[in-house]
């Protein structure tokens, strides 16, 4: 397990080390015409475009605090052709329904800059859980972008989503600045643990089996 842990550690070094060369690095002029995750993803871009607030997507999240949430992902129609999903960013669970947020939905021509992002896939865990979205109640629990585009029915989406970056929205909501490029990174303290275990346990076993060879030979007939 220890082991594991080390293996474990090396590959959480370098999510983190790719997500942080991602945000560094200059740029992007435009949205790439072919997107390649390991050069694209987590690179910054600016897009102009139409939101489709009609369509908009409620993806269950948690706030900063640690609060249940939704991310409001809404289709963007792009000035240059193409329909791209958004992720604006974090509103309150008391503040899903756009009623509570109008002057947040923007309409007309709008410039909005973000990361580029792909959705994670589902863990082991979930898929055993049997997550699943819910697109007639337009809850989500995961980012299916296949699911999602046939949601919008919109056409055919951009194979990723662009992340806005923070800034005060109209209304303050939705909170952008979702984009998580540090993440927890505890196998290190996993590592000692495990070892420790394991160090401790042969202590134990070599300790128990001398007093047992002692008592073995006291109890040999002279």
């Amino acid at each position: 397990l220890g082991t594991w842990q080390v293996k474990r550690l090396h590959w959480k070094s370098e999510i983190i080390a790719e997500r942080q060369a991602g945000r560094a690095a200059p740029p992007l002029a435009a949205l790439p015409e072919k997107f390649d995750p390991a050069q694209h993803e987590f690179r910054k871009v600016r897009v102009s475009g139409r939101f489709v607030h009609a369509k908009e997507i409620h993806l269950a999240a948690l706030t900063p605090r640690g609060n249940h949430a939704f991310h409001i992902i809404t289709p963007m129609r792009l000035d240059g052709g193409g329909i791209m999903l958004v992720n604006r960013g974090w509103v309150p669970r008391d503040r899903k329904d756009p009623a509570t947020r109008g002057v947040g939905q923007v309409e007309g021509e709008v410039s909005v800059e973000g990361y580029l992002r792909v959705p994670p896939p589902l863990s082991w865990a979930q898929r055993l859980a049997g997550i699943k979205n819910d697109p007639v109640k337009n809850v989500w629990l995961y980012a299916d972008l296949a699911e999602m585009e046939r949601f919008a029915a919109l056409g055919a989406i951009k194979p990723f989503i662009l992340e806005m970056g923070p800034g005060e929205a109209p209304g303050g909501f939705p909170a952008g600045g979702v984009t998580r490029f540090e993440l927890p990174n505890d196998h290190l303290q996993y590592v000692i643990t495990w070892y420790s275990m394991a160090l401790i346990g042969i202590v134990i076993y070599l300790l128990y089996h001398r007093r047992r060879a002692r008592e073995l030979a006291g109890a040999r007939p002279a």
